[in-house]
């Protein structure tokens, strides 16, 4: 019955460990981040032949106590679809597992802790909307737009991020998606060049596609190659260049339409 029982608890603790793992992964979090997180929740509880293998979009673990009974005990696969980042959920997930290595909560509190990590909100739609808006902004001024130039990517931008929560909701690939807001921000720069409102088109367009650049997929991806995981950061690398492809797909598109309707560059 003892002998029971411990794998029960066995299979608690490597379940809270995957369950940890998932929230770090589909937020963003590097490969050798999340190994790290639940080999420290395994260990503290004593699981110590665990053996996980995580890929970008999935999670695999088997383990047992020890070695005597690793013959099957505990195996799960976890698919895990990407998505955008929330990076205070990983921020949440990393103190929660140096706490629990510190000896803080038994398994049932960091399972507890873990549902409360999962249930943090995003932040609202407005917010999104604005901080997309202030980010086109401040990316165009930095690059060399002028104040004006920045009022037209502060509006794109904002503009745009409307358009990326709507078509979550109708769920819209993400290729049509990226496309799309390329060629709207692109859209709206060319329409406020033409009403003489802003000065250097080049530098509005940039600033306002920058919500649509995905830099923390490509850094983490460059990041997991550099610790050897070849597959998985080959795996976000491939999403983060199909996703400059498409928004530069887009944008190129509006000025060709431009160039073929009225004739002239505006670059």
């Amino acid at each position: 019955m003892e002998k029971e029982n411990s794998g029960k608890d066995d299979n608690q603790v490597l379940e809270v460990a995957m369950e940890a793992g998932h929230i770090l992964l589909e937020n963003g979090a590097e490969i050798a981040r999340v190994e790290e997180t639940m080999e420290r929740i395994c260990r503290h509880f004593g699981v110590e032949s665990e053996n996980f293998f995580v890929l970008s979009n999935g999670i695999f673990v088997t383990g047992s106590r020890n070695e005597e009974h690793s013959g099957g005990q505990y195996a799960k696969v976890m698919h895990i679809p990407v998505r955008g980042a929330q990076l205070d959920k990983v921020v949440a997930v990393n103190q929660l597992s140096r706490e629990v290595a510190e000896g803080r909560y038994d398994i049932g509190q960091v399972k507890e802790k873990l549902e409360e990590i999962r249930r943090m909100p995003r932040k609202s739609s407005p917010v999104q909307v604005l901080a997309s808006g202030i980010g086109s902004a401040c990316f165009c001024y930095l690059l060399g737009g002028s104040l004006v130039d920045s009022a037209v990517s502060f509006g794109a931008g904002f503009l745009l991020y409307i358009f990326i929560l709507s078509a979550g909701r109708t769920h819209m690939s993400k290729i049509t998606k990226n496309l799309c807001g390329g060629a709207l921000v692109t859209l709206i720069c060319i329409l406020s060049y033409r009403l003489g409102i802003g000065d250097d088109i080049s530098h509005m367009v940039i600033g306002s596609i920058i919500p649509l650049v995905p830099g923390f997929a490509f850094t983490n991806g460059i990041r997991d190659l550099a610790d050897g995981d070849y597959i998985s950061g080959a795996v976000r690398l491939l999403d983060a260049i199909l996703v400059f492809l498409c928004v530069a797909i887009g944008v190129g598109t509006m000025f060709i339409i431009y160039h073929r309707v009225f004739g002239g560059t505006l670059l």
